[in-house]
C-alpha cells in the first residue's frame, strides 16, 4: 500500500445499502442518528429471563419477504437474508445496468463474523430432540456457513468476479472493504460488492458474551446501556442487521455518469499478536492501523476531521482506542472529533464496519457528525471530544472508520470526499 503511487488505480463509493436497529435503509439510518436515536430494547426472539443480559439492539420490522421469495428466504439464515437486502438496495442506488456491464469485471467480498449461528442453534435443537443426526436438514451446512451471503449475491445478480468471504470477528466487513479496494486498485475488478452482515442474536450467542463477561446488564434501563467513552460503560450491547457498499474504479463511474459518495483514500490492517480477546496495551496494534491507513491515503494526521470509533463501550477497548487516537494524532487528537455510533446501534459484530463506513461516509457528505448517545459520565481516561448526545455540523474532508476484532485483528478504514 503506498498512498504515492501515481499509478493505482482511483476506488470510490456508488452505492450504499443498510438494515440496521436504527433503519432498514441507509436513509432512515441516517435520520435516526442524527435524530440521536437508540436501537436497544428487550430481547424479543427468546425467552432471555435466566440470561444476565436480557437486552439488545434487534432489526425491528424487518421483513424478508420484501426482498426474497419465501422458498429462498426459508432456505437462509437470518445473516444472508440481510446481506441480501443490503445487496439489492446497494446496487439499485449505484445505478449499474448489470446488462451493460462487464460481470466478469464485478466481484463480491462479503463476510459474517460468526455465520448461521442460528441455523445452527435450531439443526442441534432438531438432532437432540427431533430424531437425531436422520433429521437433519439438507440445508443445514449451506445455511450455516459464513461465506454463503457472498455466494447468494454473486449469483443473484451473476457476479463472476472475485468472490469470498472475510472472518475476522468485529473487524470482518473492514477487511471486505478493504480486500475490494485492494482487488480494484491492482485490476482485478472494476466494481466490487463489499461489505458484511451478522444476526448473532441467538440464545447462544447471548450465552456466550455472558460468559465472557462482556455485554452491558444494565437491563432496567436498556435504552442507557450503550454509553461508550462513559465512565459508567459496563459492557457492550449485541446488535445484528448488515451494510453494503459499491466500490467502483473511478474511470468507470465516470463514464457511467455515478453519483460518486466519497474516495476510499486507504486502509491499514494490523493484528496486535497479543491476546485472544484484550486489545495490545495502549492500542499499539490500533495505532499503527491508523498510522498505515494515513500513509496509504497520502494525507497528514492534522488533515483528519472525523473518528467513527469502534467505540463498543467496554472498558477496555474504549480506554486504549482513545489512548490509541492521542498517538497517532498528538494536539490534533483534541481539536478533531470522535463519536460511537455503536451508543445507537449496539454493536453489530461483523456487520459492525459495514454500517460504521456508511454512515462515516453519510458524515462527510453533510458535513454533520454523528452524536455518542448516553455520555454523561466522563471519563478522565477518555478525554477527547465525543460529541456527546447531539448532533453538530461540521465541514469534514477526511474521516476515518475503526474496526478492532477479538483476536487481535484491526482494520482502518480512510474517506476522502471526491474531488477530480
Amino acid at each position: 500500500m503506498n498512498g504515492n503511487n501515481k499509478m493505482q488505480r482511483r476506488v470510490v463509493v456508488t452505492g450504499m445499502g443498510a438494515v440496521t436497529p436504527i433503519g432498514l435503509t441507509v436513509a432512515e439510518f441516517w435520520k435516526n442518528a442524527m435524530e440521536a436515536q437508540g436501537g436497544v430494547g428487550m430481547i424479543t426472539y427468546f425467552d432471555a429471563a435466566q440470561y444476565d443480559t436480557k437486552i439488545a439492539a434487534e432489526l425491528k420490522g424487518f421483513d424478508p419477504l420484501n426482498y426474497l421469495e419465501r422458498k429462498e428466504s426459508n432456505r437462509m439464515d437470518p445473516f444472508a437474508r440481510y446481506a441480501m437486502a443490503c445487496a439489492g438496495m446497494a446496487i439499485k442506488d449505484s445505478g449499474l445496468d448489470l446488462d451493460k456491464t462487464d460481470r466478469d469485471r464485478i466481484g463480491v467480498v462479503f463476510g459474517s463474523g460468526i455465520g448461521g449461528m442460528l441455523t445452527w442453534h435450531q439443526q442441534m435443537e432438531v438432532y437432540y430432540h427431533g430424531g437425531g443426526p436422520q433429521r437433519i436438514s439438507p440445508f443445514f451446512v449451506p445455511m450455516m456457513i459464513a461465506d454463503i451471503a457472498a455466494g447468494h449475491i454473486s449469483m443473484r445478480y451473476k457476479l463472476r468476479g472475485p468472490n469470498y468471504a472475510t472472518t475476522s470477528a468485529c473487524a470482518t466487513a473492514s477487511h471486505a472493504i478493504s480486500d475490494s479496494f485492494m482487488l480494484i486498485q491492482r485490476g482485478n475488478a472494476d466494481v466490487m460488492v463489499t461489505g458484511g452482515s451478522e444476526a448473532a442474536i441467538t440464545p447462544m450467542g447471548v450465552g456466550g458474551f455472558n460468559a465472557m463477561k462482556a455485554l452491558s446488564t444494565r437491563n432496567d434501563a436498556p435504552e442507557k446501556a450503550s454509553r461508550p467513552f462513559d465512565a459508567q460503560r459496563d459492557g457492550f450491547i449485541m446488535g445484528e442487521g448488515g451494510g453494503i457498499l459499491i466500490l467502483e474504479e473511478l474511470e468507470h463511474a465516470l463514464k457511467r455518469n455515478a453519483r460518486i459518495y466519497a474516495e476510499v483514500g486507504g486502509v491499514g490492517l494490523t493484528a496486535d499478536a497479543h491476546h485472544i480477546t484484550a486489545p495490545a496495551p495502549g492500542g499499539e496494534g490500533a495505532v499503527r492501523s491508523m498510522r498505515i491507513s494515513l500513509q496509504d491515503a497520502g494525507v497528514q494526521p492534522e488533515d483528519v476531521d472525523y473518528i467513527n470509533a469502534h467505540g463498543t463501550s467496554t472498558e477496555f477497548n474504549d480506554k486504549s482506542e482513545t489512548q490509541a487516537i492521542k498517538t497517532v494524532f498528538g494536539e490534533h487528537a483534541y481539536k478533531l472529533h470522535v463519536s460511537s455510533t455503536k451508543s445507537m446501534t449496539g454493536h453489530l459484530l461483523g456487520a459492525a464496519g459495514a454500517i460504521e463506513a456508511i454512515i462515516t461516509i453519510m458524515a462527510m457528505i453533510n458535513d454533520t457528525i454523528p452524536p455518542t448517545i448516553n455520555y454523561e459520565f466522563p471519563d478522565p481516561e477518555c478525554d477527547l471530544n465525543y460529541v456527546p448526545n447531539k448532533s453538530i455540523k461540521k465541514e469534514i474532508n477526511v474521516a476515518i472508520s475503526n474496526t478492532f476484532g477479538f483476536g487481535g485483528h484491526n482494520a482502518t478504514l480512510l474517506f476522502k470526499k471526491f474531488r477530480q
